[in-house]
Formats: structure tokens, sequence, C-alpha cells
């Protein structure tokens, strides 16, 4: 595919400058930025078993991307998510969520927890059973999840992600991911107080098989949530989207006295709240860029987090319809994303038909002090987003 070369230029790019990368590595941390309620990494699935035995009281949760749960035995107490999301890229790959604090598993009711002092992280599935559409599966998974969370201390959500199958298939006359977020709109407004301000951020993706899968993260305190200068927020999106719109915020903004998060939504080739770039993997994929540029430039204005501070704790999840676009999606972001940064690209399905991908990401900031205890960068240099007439949409489309 021919991609217009200035779309591509270098000012587009939020990638760190690689000289600031080793000038920093000698910074002093602060010794509480050794403290993290959560970290996330991409391991090969092959030494996930040794690093759970190195770890025991210290894992929070594993996400996998097979079809079953066989093999999960041997994974310890805590939640193990298994999607049937394909994988396009590598070695096989799991998400393993750890902590320096002492974490303790908990099992009720179907939803599987692990917590310690600060959050929880959580999973829950719920069949579909025969008569009953999926709004109405949603919803009580929600309702469920929602009272459980709060019962065990941990009352703020702050992500989310929901998968399940044949998402942009009709049901009753309304596509299946339309029916989703009927269901979810109305758990959250009867639970949230704030709604819709309150909302966490999210991910909602088509699998080939299985039950309503959802995985979440909540906290004893709340974080910010972020909306995108870019788009429409989601949950103010037109009837044309559905009868309820989608209930999400584009971000969440987790601080805390070790650093910060930056938990970011499924984001896809969205301006306003219209599809761009019809049937154009490549396009789409710069265009999520500009809105990934436009995200993080809000937060670091809006909320306090200094330019320049992003470390090179980051990760990004890459869904892609259709297997045959991986390559042009992958040359891309090879170019526009951070060298050191984790990438995982699966097969899944967007919540538009005609959307070809979506990318969300995991953003750590950790304090570090110079010799006086003052603040410093730490490693990622973020560049003002570029958002230029090039990279206007040529097609647009409401579906």
């Amino acid at each position: 595919m021919e991609i217009n070369k200035v779309s591509q230029a270098k000012s587009k790019r939020w990638v760190v400058d690689p000289r600031t990368w080793t000038k920093v590595r000698s910074v002093q941390r602060d010794p509480i930025s050794n403290i993290h309620a959560f970290r996330i990494a991409y391991v090969e699935a092959a030494q996930l078993e040794p690093l759970l035995e190195a770890l025991p009281s210290n894992v929070l949760g594993v996400v996998r991307h097979d079809r079953s749960p066989e093999g999960s035995n041997g994974l310890g107490a805590c939640p193990v998510v298994c999607l049937d999301l394909p994988q396009l890229n590598g070695a096989p790959l799991t998400e393993l969520w750890t902590s320096t604090l002492p974490v303790t598993c908990h099992l009720t009711e179907g939803i599987h927890c692990a917590m310690n002092g600060e959050v929880l992280f959580g999973s829950f599935q719920a069949d579909e059973v025969p008569g009953m559409l999926l709004d109405s599966v949603t919803y009580k998974a929600y309702r469920h999840l929602l009272i459980q969370a709060r019962a065990l201390g941990y009352p703020h959500l702050l992500r989310v992600w929901n998968y399940f199958p044949r998402i942009n298939n009709e049901s009753g006359g309304l596509e299946r991911y339309q029916r989703f977020c009927a269901g979810r709109h109305q758990a959250l407004a009867e639970s949230l107080s704030g709604f819709p301000r309150s909302l966490p951020a999210g991910t909602a993706v088509g699998t080939r098989s299985g039950p309503l899968k959802i995985h979440f993260l909540a906290a004893k305190q709340s974080g910010t949530h972020i909306e995108n200068p870019r788009q429409v927020c989601a949950y103010e999106y037109p009837p044309v989207y559905g009868p309820r719109s989608p209930s999400f915020a584009r971000a969440t903004l987790r601080q805390s006295i070790s650093g910060s998060h930056l938990l970011i939504s499924g984001t896809a080739s969205v301006v306003g709240h219209v599809s761009a770039h019809i049937d154009d993997p490549g396009k789409q994929t710069l265009e999520i860029i500009h809105n990934l540029n436009a995200l993080i430039a809000q937060t670091e204005h809006l909320h306090g987090v200094t330019r320049g501070q992003w470390c090179g704790d980051a990760l990004f999840r890459i869904y892609i319809r259709h297997p045959e676009h991986f390559a042009t999606v992958r040359d891309i972001l090879r170019d526009q994303l951070p060298s050191h940064t984790q990438v995982l690209y699966l097969q899944g399905e967007m919540c538009r038909s005609e959307l070809l991908l979506e990318i969300e990401g995991i953003l750590s900031q950790e304090k570090s002090i110079n010799v006086n205890n003052t603040l410093l960068s730490t490693r990622v240099h973020i560049q003002e987003p570029a958002i230029s007439q090039h990279a206007k949409p040529d097609k647009f489309r409401a579906v």
C-alpha cells in the first residue's frame, strides 16, 4: 500500500528522543518509586510458569490469548483470563500483572480477584443463555462485578476490558455491540456516582469464540478520566450509533506517590464521532497516532503531568481485523513507536465494521530525584502532537 510520505513525517511521531534515553539512565530514583501498586509486561508464554514460581505472592493477574483455559493449571491462585484472539507477531506472549505490594487472591460468585492495598484486578465471564440477549447478559455482569468490587473496598473503576464473539452481527434488530452498550450503559448509569464523567477507560473487542469476558482494574481511590479534543466523548455519541452511547472515557490517569499510569482506551480511526479512512489500514493507523498524540498532550496540559516524564515502561496492544493488514500496520508502528516499547498484535474485531484496527496502551511514569530532591524528567520525551492538513481523512462514514 502506498502511504502518503508526508503523513509519515518524523514531526508527527510521539516517539522518544533516543539521545534522552541514555542521558537519564543514571538518574537517581526516589526510593518510594520502587513501590508499585501494579506493573504490566508481556512475557513469553513458555517462561510464564517459572516466573510465577519466583513471584508467588506478587501476581495480580495473567491474560492469555488462546482458545481455552487449558494449561492454566500451575499459574497459581491469581485471575487468569483466556481470550480467543490469535496473536499475529512472534513467539506467544502473555500479559503479566504484578505488584511490589503483597497480593491477596479472592474468588466469590464467579468473580476472581487479586488485591493489594491500592488496586484490585478482577475477571468475570458470563454465558449467553438461550432466550437472553446480550444487553441483559451485560447488565447483569456489570452490576455483579460493581457490587463485588465495592464490597471488597475498591469502588472506583479505572479500566475495563470487554470481549465477546460476533461483535458486528445483528441480534434482535441491533448489532451485538449496540446491545452490549445498552446493557453496560444501564448498569453504570445506575451504579456510578457522577455518571457519565466518572466512566473508566475501556475496550470492547470481538473474539472468535467464547462467552462475554470482562477483566478490570479497580481502586480504593478514584482516577482522573480524560477525553480527547479530537473526538466527541463516546458517551455523547449521537443515536445513529445505537440506542445507548458507548460508556467509557478515552483514558484514565492514575497518579500516586510513586508515579503515574495512563491507561489508554481502545483508540480507533475516529475523528469527532465519524470513522475515517474507510478501507485503508495504513491511513487508519496514522489517524490513530494523531488521536494518541492529542490524548497524551491533553493529559499533560490539564492534569499536571510534565512533558518528558513518561518513562520507558510503555505497552501497546494492537487489534487488527484482517491478518493480511498486519504487515502494513506493523511497519508504520515500527517507525512511530519507541523502539523499547512492548507491542502485542492480535486478531480481533472492532466495534464498527469499517474500522480495521484499534490501539490501546498503558504508559507509566516514575518519579526521580536529583541531589536536591527535586523532580526530574525521566525517560520519554513525547513531541508535540502534529495534526496537520496532510493528516485529514479523505473519506468519512457514520454507521
